[in-house]
């Protein structure tokens, strides 16, 4: 019959569609003599570079208020501190065979005391710590580099809402497994997991501890490190989140290098862009966040940025809030150029600036210059790891000497001072300025946690 006939022209154009598409999609290849596609050729070149870990940990043990009296501990004999073991199992991956390096997740190894390593051939290798960046939940371990295999690194920025992917780790401690899905979505952050998030978000199966393990596409490059699940029962539901390799990456060469990361800084504070907030600056956009405050001397004060300005980009990225912002620039390297889109008075415009280390400006602490009343004291301005920044206007107390005369009338590390002998104070500078017209007593209105008060220093 006629309809018969059409129906199998259909089927055999979509036959051929679907075979076009395989091919440019790269779908797995064939295993032994089947002619079924299959993940099995690419998984042998990739499982041996997943490796299980197994940690041993300390942690303190909660104690009855009654342990904390001395008098109580003596008398009874009680230990002043109790420790518990602990023990966790999760994943990695080893991204440079020749320096043994593996990634692995922070929350993995934290409070390990001793790492031991499972390589798919049996070996089993004790690791050293290299470094740890807890904001973004990414570790770096190391074992002896003897015949180790390794991931390469794809480019996570070429990544696309619906390419396939393979994660690969070791759940339960029953060996390793391998699960598939595709990328449900890209850039997901607010989700509370971590300081700063720019998570791959997978349907792909990321079970207790497949953590730490490895996320590839299907050529077995590694797009991201498994991290986390969404769940209210603990079990997957298909909503798995992975660290972007080329953020793990970076966090990782700098933590071999430093120990440590220097995280992106450009000097703004912000908050959330609310309809009212929206109305009365005159934007009609509701996405976005307002600039509260700007450090002196910052990249952003270089770049022009004011106090009210409303930003709904940078770097051509849409901003959706303040935490956004705060992620955008924190995952950015220290130098990068960063472009601000921003609405002011109602106008348009583009802003550019670079990048600065926040570890360099916040580490700037100064002395007040030929003053008595203050030796002994380091005074710096508000940085945005400060509960104040963008709250209130002052200088901290970096450092204070409990010999001086100002630790003596009760100033303390920490303290932001507001004012001098009430004029306000905006910046250390300033605040050098107003000390130098004053002889007498120097009256300081100081916040420090919750509370304000005044001390006189004479």
């Amino acid at each position: 019959m006629p309809i018969k006939r059409d129906l199998r022209q259909y089927l055999l154009m979509l036959y051929c569609s679907l075979s076009a598409w395989a091919a440019t999609a790269a779908l797995p290849g064939i295993a032994g003599n089947d002619s079924v596609p299959s993940l099995a050729p690419m998984l042998e070149q990739v499982t041996p570079a997943v490796v299980n870990i197994a940690t041993e940990g300390r942690t303190m043990v909660q104690q009855n208020q009654l342990y904390a009296d001395p008098f109580f501990r003596r008398f009874f004999n009680v230990p002043g501190q109790v420790q518990q073991k602990t023990q966790s199992l999760g994943s990695g991956v080893i991204v440079d065979a020749k320096r043994g390096l593996i990634l692995t997740n922070n929350h993995v190894i934290e409070n390990a005391v001793q790492i031991t390593v499972t390589l798919t051939d049996g070996r089993q290798l004790e690791a050293k710590l290299v470094g740890t960046d807890p904001e973004t939940d990414v570790a770096v371990i190391r074992i002896p580099a003897e015949n180790l295999m390794e991931v390469k690194p794809a480019n996570s920025e070429a990544l696309r809402v619906g390419d396939y992917v393979v994660a690969i780790g070791n759940p339960f401690g029953l060996g390793q497994t391998v699960t598939s899905g595709i990328v449900s979505a890209l850039g997901r952050s607010g989700l509370g997991i971590e300081g700063y998030e720019d998570f791959i978000q997978t349907d792909a199966s990321i079970n207790p501890g497949n953590s730490g393990g490895a996320l590839v596409n299907l050529r077995g490059e590694l797009i991201g490190i498994n991290t986390a699940i969404f769940s209210q029962s603990g079990g997957n539901i298909g909503i798995g989140f992975a660290i972007p390799i080329n953020l793990a990456t970076h966090v990782m060469e700098q933590l071999v290098a430093n120990g440590e990361v220097d995280r992106g800084f450009v000097g703004i504070a912000t908050q959330d862009l609310s309809p009212e907030l929206a109305e009365a600056l005159g934007v009609k956009n509701q996405g976005g966040a307002v600039v509260v405050n700007i450090s002196q001397g910052s990249p952003a004060e270089q770049a022009g940025l004011l106090p009210g300005d409303v930003l709904v980009a940078i770097n051509g990225d849409i901003v959706s809030g303040a935490s956004d912002v705060r992620n955008k620039i924190g995952l950015l390297p220290v130098g990068a150029s960063i472009s601000f889109e921003i609405f002011r008075e109602g106008k348009k415009q583009k802003l550019e600036t670079k990048v600065s280390s926040r570890k360099a400006f916040t580490a700037t602490a100064m002395v007040a210059p030929e003053n008595q009343r203050l030796e002994g004291i380091k005074f710096g301005n508000l940085d945005s790891n400060s509960p104040y920044y963008g709250v209130i206007e002052g200088v901290q107390v970096s450092e204070i000497d409990q010999n001086s005369l100002a630790w003596r009338s009760g100033l303390r590390q920490g303290d932001v001072i507001t004012s001098v002998n009430r004029e306000p104070v905006a910046s250390v500078e300033s605040f050098f300025e107003l000390l130098g017209q004053y002889d007498g007593p120097l009256l300081l209105r100081i916040v420090r946690g919750d509370s304000a008060a005044f001390l006189v220093i004479r």
